[in-house]
């Protein structure tokens, strides 16, 4: 019973650890700090897939060269165009449950913040 009390507990709080939201990583004393930091922290983000994705360009091409099959690069880029469209919408659909509050934007780049992350470890994870 104890372990099955401690999984429980784990459950329930550890999901928030995980979950750690871009805003509150910037601190900040003003919603426009707040903001201008989640900012910065996109650009850094959209930066690091920028350069992940040159490195799964590099290796593509690699592959299609020693297979003699062009499918790696469109189906990089296909992938590429799907995910960034997700992104959008998916991030618009955030910001639209803040009801047009003062919080939107920050929430749509806490957003795009969250996914580019996920993004880069993704595109890392098939270059190895």
């Amino acid at each position: 019973m104890k372990k099955f009390t401690t999984f429980l507990l784990l459950s329930l709080v550890a999901p928030t650890a995980v979950l750690a939201d871009p805003a509150t990583e910037c601190g900040g004393s003003s919603q426009v700090e707040i903001g201008n930091c989640v900012a910065d922290t996109l650009s850094r983000v959209d930066a690091t897939i920028d350069i992940y994705l040159g490195f799964a360009r590099s290796a593509a091409e690699e592959l299609d060269g020693i297979t003699g099959r062009p499918v790696t690069i469109p189906a990089l880029e296909a992938a590429q165009a799907a995910w960034s469209a997700y992104r959008d919408a998916h991030c618009d659909y955030v910001g639209a449950t803040f009801g047009g509050g003062s919080g939107t934007g920050i929430a749509i780049n806490a957003c795009k913040v969250d996914l580019g992350r996920a993004r880069a470890a993704e595109l890392m994870r098939h270059l190895q």
